[in-house]
């Protein structure tokens, strides 16, 4: 998989965040509070979407989860289990993506991969994930934009469990 090139995408500001999850309610649909991570594509292109975590036998990514545009999608069912989560996302039709500075393994097409290290000597490439503290709770949403957040910060949404 070749690293996507061009444009870099942002992640909404929080003030934004509010409206956001107003729009995300009304567009995508009220639904049960339930503990889960999910990813909302506020674009209008297909994104492809990576996480990593570390689970007890050690750190595991996961991808290519396909979020449609003006879509969600869960990447973890159930109570999180992690207090931090890694995200990558590239816009499948334009180019960009969504990343950040902590190096992981990927593949190129559906893949579930123990370890972070010597992914090139592994046969995988390396990405680079944002991180995402939880802050321990439930649940956790993440929403991706085509534009760049004001203060560097990620749209991100937890809430704990009702």
């Amino acid at each position: 998989m070749a690293r996507a090139a061009g444009r870099r995408y942002g992640l909404a500001s929080p003030v934004s965040l509010a409206f956001l999850a107003a729009v995300c309610l009304t567009a995508f649909g009220v639904r049960e509070a339930q503990a889960d991570f999910r990813v909302c594509n506020a674009t209008q292109n297909l994104v492809g979407v990576g996480i990593g975590y570390r689970a007890k036998a050690g750190w595991v990514t996961e991808g290519w989860w396909h979020i449609e545009g003006s879509t969600c999608k869960t990447l973890i069912e159930g109570p999180l289990s992690s207090r931090f989560y890694y995200l990558y996302a590239e816009d499948a039709e334009r180019g960009g993506r969504w990343d950040g500075p902590i190096n992981m393994c990927v593949a190129e097409k559906e893949f579930k991969i123990a370890g972070v290290n010597d992914c090139f000597a592994r046969g995988y490439q390396r990405a680079g994930f944002q991180e995402y503290d939880t802050g321990e709770q439930a649940s956790w949403m993440v929403q991706l934009t085509d534009e760049p957040a004001d203060d560097g910060e990620a749209a991100v949404t937890g809430q704990t469990n009702p």
